[in-house]
């Protein structure tokens, strides 16, 4: 039997029992009354097949007692399962730069490429809440609105590119401020938006300490993400006739001071991704602050099995009862 339990199994100690039966019979069937005559010639016989089945009898004692112990265990199959309830789900928006410079190659095969894979797995490892898209160059737009369905949202994440129809630029009040207005009517307990960006504000008419400040109204929290290596960088400046980039060395600019004064005012937390591993990290780590609360019931439903061994004992005593009173009875 699968997942069988035993709710008392302290009976189980009266098998110690039977070894003490089974020598007290043996020591019984020894100690025979005996009666001295001078010949045997008048009872002379060969023993019935009867006679030697006699200890049958007590076979079927011990059998039926063996099954009353295991009834009075109560053996019992337990049937376990589970409901999950997400108490404290979470809305998450993620606001990513795709301007002409997320194509730098200080990141494997470049930072936009990087950051796709990284998001990816993030989402993938957070099944319990809500996510949406955000996109911005001078420009913003929501690519996903906040869903919980996680294949629209790594779906929109693989299409994510350089955009030439966005003007192009950072206007990272842009992005904000498209993010919050994705989360300012959410329900949920906990709102969050990490903001990405690879350069400085230079485009966008909405200042991004505004937007901070209405994130702030609005209790949302906001982790900025500044992507690029420090120094120099292969980055994309030109783009030739036949479409493709043309790269030169230039240096990385990222207004730090700006993304730690919006993650501060928002209480989020700012980082700062120099690399593949560096970004990976990032988002893990995030994905350790922000946690879901998720409530697990179990259910149990037990089938009681005791019956099986109870009746099978009554069967058995009544069975040595009948034998003893009837066809064993001149043997006895």
């Amino acid at each position: 039997m699968k997942n069988v339990t035993f709710l008392n199994p302290e009976f189980f100690w009266l098998f110690v029992l039977i070894p003490v039966a089974i020598a007290w019979y043996i020591w019984k069937g020894k100690k025979q009354a005996t009666l001295k005559i001078s010949s045997l010639k008048g009872f002379k016989a060969k023993p019935s097949i009867l006679s030697k089945l006699t200890p049958m009898l007590f076979v079927l004692r011990i059998l039926a007692l063996s099954a009353l112990i295991v009834a009075l265990a109560r053996p019992q199959t337990v049937d376990i399962s589970n409901k999950t309830n997400i108490t404290n789900g979470i809305d998450i928006v993620m606001s990513i730069d795709v301007s002409g410079s997320m194509l730098t190659r200080d990141l494997k095969p470049n930072r936009l490429e990087a950051l796709k894979k990284v998001a990816s797995d993030f989402v993938e490892a957070r099944p319990n809440d809500r996510i949406g898209l955000v996109v911005y160059a001078a420009e913003s737009y929501t690519k996903t609105p906040v869903t919980s369905d996680k294949a629209v949202v790594l779906d929109a994440l693989a299409g994510v590119k350089y955009d030439q129809m966005l003007q192009d630029g950072t206007g990272i009040g842009m992005g904000l401020a498209t993010a919050v207005n994705r989360l300012k009517e959410s329900k949920a307990k906990s709102k969050v938006i990490i903001l990405l960006t690879d350069g400085v504000n230079n485009s966008g008419f909405i200042d991004p300490r505004m937007a901070s400040d209405i994130a702030k109204e609005f209790g949302i929290k906001v982790y900025t993400i500044g992507i690029g290596t420090t120094g120099m960088a292969e980055t994309p400046y030109a783009i030739k006739p036949n479409g493709e980039f043309e790269y030169r060395m230039m240096q990385v600019e990222i207004d730090e001071n700006l993304m730690k004064e919006i993650a501060r005012n928002t209480d989020g937390k700012y980082f700062r991704a120099k690399n593949n591993q560096s970004l990976k990290a990032i988002y893990e780590e995030i994905n350790k602050l922000e946690t879901t609360e998720i409530e697990e019931q179990k259910f149990y439903n037990y089938d009681e099995r005791f019956r099986p061994f109870a009746i099978a004992a009554g069967i058995l005593l009544l069975l040595e009862i009948l034998l003893k009173n009837t066809v064993f009875r001149s043997f006895i």
